[in-house]
């Protein structure tokens, strides 16, 4: 798998979920920038050209599709497409990051909406995680 296309992809999805609401403020930019560096960085060894941690191109697609207005509904679905492209590629430890990341954003930057609940089911039934349990 080449890992610059995986976190350009990631990049799409967060962009779709940051942006399912309408709009994406300041302060959730900077949220994903501090989840690239906690969550995905420490799991990623790859290197660009450059020697930049192939993670950061999270941060390089988000604010590309940002700075473009680009339609999250594309973006969402890319990811879901590269996914199911590439499955086989995913280890337990990606999927679980990149759920965690997706699901941390939506939760904590605006109220859930029917939208942002279809994203986050779609993403772990595409990522083949169990769904929560929850209290009867």
């Amino acid at each position: 798998m080449i890992y610059k296309n995986f976190y350009s992809e990631v990049g799409k999805l967060l962009y779709a979920i940051a942006k399912a609401d309408g709009t994406i403020e300041p302060k959730e930019i900077k949220a994903i920038h501090q989840m690239v560096l906690k969550d995905l960085v420490p799991l990623e060894s790859s290197t660009d050209e450059f020697g930049t941690d192939s993670a950061f191109y999270v941060e390089m697609e988000f604010d590309y599709l940002n700075e473009k207005l680009y339609d999250p509904d594309v973006a969402f679905n890319s990811f879901i497409d590269y996914v199911q492209d590439h499955f086989s590629a995913f280890d337990a430890k990606m999927k679980k990051a990149v759920f965690n990341v997706a699901n941390t954003l939506t939760d904590s930057f605006h109220e859930t909406n029917i939208k942002d609940h279809y994203m986050i089911e779609k993403l772990r039934e595409v990522l083949g995680l169990n769904a929560p349990v929850e209290n009867v």
